[in-house]
């Protein structure tokens, strides 16, 4: 193996910045305020000891090698390999049950889910180096702390050293513990199974045991957002790479995971003098093991409570929407979405104690009602029930009729339906049947989607138009006939673990980010869910200095992997079709800010990385930060990727805040921002949450236009002189907006409400596109659409859209098409919690 040197020392600027941010952190609210408070309010200086695991905080503060590192090293193991036989039979159910169910679960799963990551020897050597490198960075920092540490005599910086190596320790003499006991092969060894006692070291990641003890003691000791973001996240790295390189199966990066956090916890917990700095360790599983006189006060902390997002399609979210432009929510963050259930619930208090204060009724005391239905079980574990219980959603059916020719290609010409997660359809009969489900789990939560969709087979375009496309993407034609789909689709699915108000997920995920209806200009659910690592705040921070000008903020990254890509020009080559591999990667962050309670605003960026002769590198990686456009000799490597940047608002008119927001969505490629920027893509917007003399009355209304330039090839990501002929897409889809390239247009809503969850909107939406592009062309939709509450646990909405369009390059005539389509939706409000 190499030894990475460009990790291990970025790790440690990033510990000595954190530094200097905690003691401004200090300066600002006073010294040593907030700095080893324990959860139950007692100062960390006073020994306490875990209600479940008996375990004393603070007891051994003596950081040197040797001698107390030997006495340490003994005591953990002992306490590790003891202390679950000495635990009641509550506390094993509440804490152990759940983790071996899930761990259960996994290694039956291990082997189907070896065969769905790619075996080719490019993406298993990158994932294995990215995997390695995550651990040299991680052992780098603790090396580096407490090296530095003694050179300048910082206590903070030793202790963090010692503790991280010494949690490092303790997890790899486990992970060898368990090894050999367990004797698993590994997933490219023997028929890939995966079966035990069979000779082998898979059982469990060593990777990831020790770079998760060593992130976890750094992000306690050094508690600031960048810090924990930035340890976690190259801890859930290699967690990830151990997996995709085929090292480990994924039961064994989980529990690898598991161990790593384990010791990090028990060495921090014993040995961490408070005296120095750094952040109580308030356990995630307190809500789950807590004495009866815990449970009865509702000591559990919700910033530790694992919770699944609420899908992007879900009923609550115009809701939620109203009840801020009403002036009831204030500190929801309507340009980042998904929400927890969690955050919704503490949505729901804040416009409670609002709705008190000002003696409300009428709509907006139905909305919160309505709501308060739903998020009944989040309300009762913020006020201290455990976290722990699972969830049949919704079992729904939708079946869709076309009558006429569609638009099926957003990138090139138009969409017929938009926003709807990518799904196939086709003229003639569409159907979806599916179910949503969730589960949580003390600090863990895990969400589902999964449907049977089934659409006509489309033919393809005469080569008259094939040939038009070629010439816009500079590529050769190919054929693009949709062959029928009968298949069953995750459409979302995930896991999730929330510490401290950082939540860290993995799975198949979408975004919308963006304060429209319309569809966000960065990141839709117009494309298929990409699967994605996403590390975010559930809940608004501060920080320090910055948060007192532009208040607090919210923050966000993901990185994932796209698919669908067909071509790409490797000067002099043309790549494609079907022959580009690896597909692009897809990183991205977002933070937004609320300086007043009226206004929000959110910069965000994302970057599409990575392609043939172009590797996943550290450096790629980190430039996709920073690099705007390609600098210095012209170089197929010189440019890692291309960026998009955006900037959005939303304000409440102060003097008409009850039933006007005006808000702006803007976006521009290889800039630092849209603002000052001569060609950036606008969608502003306005909205109504009430019309004067009519408060069951909604109306809002947006407008797109993208800059008409002379570059319409390949649309508006490439890479100078390598580019994805396919742009901004997933598998086909436009990631961000429907209105495609060179297109201008606007959409409007007017929506009546009989009760909060039964509505009638009627819809219009027109998409112009420039002749320069293709030929141009004109589409306009007219629709009416209805959602209505049979019963408390049943609801029916149905569709009915007139479109008519023209693109001449397609049709020489104006065509037209009917949609008509209904749901069922079924809320059993099948539930077990404990």
């Amino acid at each position: 193996m190499r030894w990475s040197v460009a990790g291990p020392v970025l790790s440690f600027l990033l510990i000595a910045f954190a530094a200097q941010n905690v003691q401004a952190r200090q300066v600002e609210s006073g010294a040593g305020e907030g700095i080893g408070t324990h959860a139950n309010g007692a100062r960390s200086g006073e020994p306490k000891s875990d209600a479940a695991f008996d375990l004393p905080l603070g007891e051994d503060p003596d950081d040197r090698p040797i001698f107390p590192l030997m006495k340490h090293l003994a005591n953990d193991q002992r306490w590790f390999w003891t202390r679950p036989l000495e635990l009641k039979k509550p506390d094993v159910f509440k804490a152990f049950v759940p983790f071996a169910g899930f761990t259960g679960l996994l290694i039956a799963s291990d082997s189907w889910i070896a065969k769905q990551v790619p075996d080719k020897p490019d993406q298993l050597n990158r994932s294995k180096t990215i995997s390695d490198y995550g651990v040299y960075s991680l052992l780098g920092a603790a090396g580096g702390a407490y090296v530095w540490g003694h050179l300048t005599h910082n206590d903070h910086l030793i202790e963090t050293g010692f503790l991280a190596g010494e949690a490092a320790l303790n997890s790899t003499l486990a992970a060898y513990a368990f090894r050999e006991m367990t004797q698993r092969p590994r997933p490219y060894q023997g028929n890939g199974n995966g079966s035990f006692f069979q000779g082998g070291t898979s059982f469990p990641s060593e990777h990831s045991a020790v770079a998760w003890s060593v992130a976890s003691v750094v992000a306690h000791e050094y508690p600031g957002p960048v810090t924990k973001i930035m340890a976690y996240s190259l801890a859930s790295a290699v967690t990830l790479t151990r997996v995709t390189s085929k090292q480990h199966f994924a039961s064994d990066a989980f529990v690898g995971t598991a161990l790593g956090w384990y010791f990090g916890r028990r060495v921090y917990r014993a040995h961490h003098d408070p005296e120095i700095g750094g952040a109580p360790w308030s356990d995630p599983w307190s809500d789950l093991i807590e004495s009866k006189e815990e449970k009865e006060k509702g000591l559990r902390n919700p910033a530790n409570m694992g919770s699944p997002p609420v899908p992007l399609d879900s009923w609550v979210y115009p809701l939620f929407d109203r009840l801020a432009a009403l002036g009831y929510l204030q500190t929801a963050y309507l340009g980042m979405r998904p929400w927890t259930r969690m955050e919704c619930a503490r949505f729901l208090e804040e416009a409670g104690e609002q709705l008190e204060v000002e003696g409300a009724s009428g709509e907006a005391r139905k909305i919160y009602e309505a709501l308060e239905e739903e998020f009944a079980g989040e309300t009762a574990r913020r006020n201290g029930a455990a976290n722990v219980g699972a969830s049949l959603d919704s079992i729904y059916s939708r079946v869709t009729q076309i009558s006429g020719p569609p638009l099926r290609d957003g990138y090139h010409f138009g969409q017929t339906l938009v926003n709807d997660y990518g799904r196939p359809y086709g003229q003639g009969f569409n159907d979806i049947s599916g179910a949503t489900a969730h589960a949580t789990a003390g600090p863990f939560a895990f969400y589902a989607r999964g449907e049977y969709q089934h659409s006509p087979a489309s033919s393809s375009d005469p080569p008259s138009v094939l040939q038009a496309i070629a010439n816009a993407d500079l590529t050769l034609p190919v054929s693009n006939a949709a062959p029928g789909v009968n298949r069953f689709q995750l459409v979302e699915g995930s896991v999730s673990l929330n510490l401290h108000n950082t939540q860290i997920s993995f799975g198949k995920q979408s975004l919308w980010l963006g304060p429209g209806q319309a569809g966000p200009l960065l990141f839709s659910n117009n494309a298929e869910s990409i699967v994605m690592l996403k590390i975010e705040t559930v809940s608004p921070y501060r920080i320090p200095l910055l948060s007192r000008l532009l208040g607090p903020v919210q923050s966000e990254y993901f990185i994932g992997q796209l698919s669908g890509q067909q071509f790409e020009f490797n000067s002099p080559n043309l790549l494609g079709p079907g022959n580009i591999s690896p597909q692009p990667f897809l990183d991205g962050y977002k933070t937004s800010f609320k300086p007043t309670p009226n206004l929000e605003f959110g910069m965000g960026v994302t970057a599409q990385f990575v392609g043939p002769g172009l590797p996943f590198t550290w450096s790629n990686f980190v430039r996709t930060f920073y690099v705007h456009s390609q600098t210095g000799p012209t170089s197929n490597n010189n440019n890692p990727g291309k960026r998009l940047s955006a900037f959005d608002f939303s304000y409440r008119v102060p003097g008409l805040r009850n039933w006007l927001t005006v808000y702006n969505d803007s976006l521009v490629v290889d800039e630092i921002s849209p603002i000052g920027s001569s060609r950036p893509t606008i969608n502003p917007g306005i909205y109504m949450p009430q019309v004067p003399k009519l408060p069951k009355l909604e109306m809002r209304a947006e407008g797109l236009k993208e800059p008409l330039t002379s570059e319409f090839a390949p649309g508006f990501v490439y890479y100078g002189q390598r580019r994805y002929r396919s742009g901004y897409t997933n598998n086909g889809d436009l990631l961000g907006n429907w209105i495609g390239r060179a297109g201008r247009g606007g959409q409007g809503w007017l929506t009546y409400s009989f009760s909060p969850r039964s509505k009638l909107q009627f819809e219009y939406r027109l998409q112009e596109v420039s002749k320069d592009f293709i030929g141009g062309g004109r589409l306009a939709d007219y629709s009416a659409q209805s959602e209505m509450m049979l019963t408390p646990n049943a609801g029916v909405s149905g569709l009915v859209q007139y479109e008519q369009w023209r693109f001449p390059t397609l049709s020489p005539s104006r065509q037209s098409n009917v949609t008509a389509s209904i749901q069922f939706t079924i809320y059993p409000r099948l539930r077990s919690d404990k």
